[in-house]
This record gives structure tokens, sequence and C-alpha cells, in this order.
């Protein structure tokens, strides 16, 4: 059997040492009878799986460059969440990759319980799928309810202002922008709120 040791620590500062791992992957390869083929290293954290040996691993996976593929634990090879670490290790198993956690021995697709381990994963990974889908309907079905995708009021909140004193700050003096400023709308809309109210004190007059 042919191996791969993924290893991975969180910093490249050089305060954390992939060796340690490295070294006690290899023993433990070496007690399986296991052929290390390959050996992927990663010095960034794991809450992404865009890292440079993480990607090319499973570019290998898909090749069949490997049998298995060996990490310390299941936190060194991702930390991305639930769904994205049961997809991770499906993807090993649909290219006919086994696995193996040193540090976590149930975590095994290569013993007796290799076709239980894989299908309880495809059933957790499929479920952890229908609940998010479930979330992102609600969601939809709320903000629709509430008038748009995202839950938020159709159109733009309507600024109100008193035309009247609009008026009165234009008789002051004030220019068009200056009116604009202090009541918080555009320059039309001041312009427009002016000629509407003379038009009415037009009409008014006019009754009379």
């Amino acid at each position: 059997m042919t191996v791969a040791i993924y290893a991975r620590v969180s910093t490249s500062d050089g305060r954390q040492d992939a060796d340690n791992q490295l070294i006690e992957l290899r023993r433990f390869a070496g007690t399986q009878n296991w052929d290390v083929t390959a050996e992927y290293v990663d010095h960034e954290s794991g809450n992404t799986a865009d890292r440079p040996q993480f990607q090319q691993l499973f570019t290998h996976a898909s090749q069949r460059k490997f049998d298995i593929v060996l990490f310390w634990s299941l936190d060194r090879l991702t930390r991305e969440g639930a769904l994205a670490t049961l997809q991770h290790l499906q993807r090993l198993s649909d290219y006919g990759v086994g696995f193996r956690s040193y540090a976590e021995p149930y975590l095994d697709s290569c013993g007796i319980f290799k076709d239980a381990i894989v299908g309880i994963i495809g059933t957790i990974a499929k479920q952890e799928r229908v609940r998010i889908s479930e979330r992102v309907k609600a969601g939809l079905a709320r903000a629709k309810a509430n008038g748009t995708r995202s839950g938020k009021e159709i159109g733009r909140p309507r600024v109100v202002f008193r035309r009247d004193e609009v008026r009165e700050m234009r008789d002051q003096g004030l220019s068009w922008r200056a009116i604009a400023r202090q009541a918080g709308v555009s320059i039309a809309s001041v312009r427009r709120a002016c000629g509407r109210l003379a038009e009415r004190v037009e009409a008014a007059k006019t009754g009379l």
C-alpha cells in the first residue's frame, strides 16, 4: 500500500514545526508496512481549503498516485467545519483513496469497517446539505414576505420634509443647495416642492 502523508502547522514564522508530526507519521506508516510515496506540508490556517499543498494532495489523489492519506488528526487536515470536512473525506473515497487519522484510530477507511465509515460520512454530509438548503429556503421565504430577497423594505425610505419651511428658507435668501442640504433631499426635490407650493398658493388666490 502506498501512502501520502499530510501535515499542517498554523504559522510560517518558526513557532511551530511540522517535523514532529512527520516523524511520528512516518514511523506509524512503517508499522503498517505502508510505502510513503509523498509528503505534503502546509504552514497555514486550516480554516480554508485554499492551501497549496492541500490542493496538491487532492489533485494527486484524483490521479490515484497513492492508496491512502495519513494525517495527524482531523483538525490538522482541516478546520473548515463539519460539512467541509466530511466533503473532503468523501472526495478521497470517491477517488478510491483511503484515509487514516493517527490520533483518531476510528477514522480509518481502510479497516474492517471501511464501508460503514464511508457510508456514515456520506449520510452525514447529505443531511448537512439538506439542513443548509432548508435554512436558505426559510431565509428566502422570510425575505420575500418582507418585500425583497434581502428582507429589506422595497425602495428607499421616503424622506419627509415640510415644504413651507423650504419656502421660508428660500425667502430668507438661502441657495437651493443650502436648503437641500438642510432638508436632506436633492436640489431637484427642493425646487419641485417650492414649485408645487407656489401652484397651491396661486390656486388659492384664484379661488378667492
